[in-house]
């Protein structure tokens, strides 16, 4: 079991990958919920996006105007939004003793321009030294399911409004971005879980519940507070 890592005011960050369609804001939601119950204070985030100067990069990303710049520009992009984040969500929750989940972070940028949009690792290195610093999750949660269950979920979700930035990338591409995300989970598995998500939310909920209580919560807390 990997140690929990020590921050001030014992604030846990929490995030949560995969490609379109994953159900990475449900899983987030019902852990919100079950850590809440359990009386720890939480924090559901997003990127790109989660505060207001990031929100801003955020649409310019989705409404494709990263795309028709480049993936180098896009990371930057990236990069300005996870900046402000940080310092104004992540970081003052966290030294709260709060317990921050968040819908994506630099683990995307590292699957999305990076695998999929061939931008150099020396260049994401770069960028994430200058944004996140010694910043990093105590756990990733990567949710994993086939590239065309994925696609399938998140066209139900849209319903008839156009597909975004990457709802709109060819079969190929997001096969990229789930082999990513597997190699990542194999490159460091004391901070990442990769978990079947093509059960249902329930199903999935449980398994995320395990891997949270297993590796971040004290040996002392029995299994059944949180898991019921």
């Amino acid at each position: 079991m990997a140690a929990p890592l020590s921050r001030p005011g014992g604030g846990r960050f929490v995030t949560f990958e995969g490609g379109e369609g994953a159900g990475k804001s449900t899983q987030i939601k019902l852990l919100a919920e079950r850590l809440e119950a359990f009386g720890l204070r939480t924090v559901v985030t997003r990127e790109p996006g989660g505060s207001p100067g990031a929100e801003i990069m955020r649409h310019l990303v989705l409404s494709g105007m990263g795309k028709l710049l480049g993936s180098a520009t896009e990371s930057l992009l990236f990069a300005a939004a996870r900046a402000d984040h940080v310092k104004l969500v992540i970081r003052p929750a966290l030294e709260q003793g709060m317990w921050v989940l968040c819908d994506r972070f630099a683990d995307s940028t590292r699957a999305y321009q990076g695998y999929a949009g061939q931008v150099e690792t020396q260049f994401l290195d770069a960028l994430e030294r200058v944004t996140i610093g010694d910043l990093k999750p105590d756990l990733t949660i990567v949710l994993d399911l086939p590239v065309e269950t994925g696609m399938r979920r998140a066209a139900e979700r849209r319903g008839k409004g156009a597909p975004d930035r990457f709802e709109g990338e060819a079969v190929e591409f997001h096969q990229k971005l789930r082999d990513a995300y597997r190699q990542i989970a194999e490159r460091e598995p004391e901070r990442c879980a990769l978990i079947d998500a093509e059960s249902e939310p329930s199903v999935v909920a449980g398994r995320v519940l395990k891997v949270l209580h297993d590796r971040l919560l004290s040996p002392s807390a029995p299994a059944e507070a949180i898991r019921a």
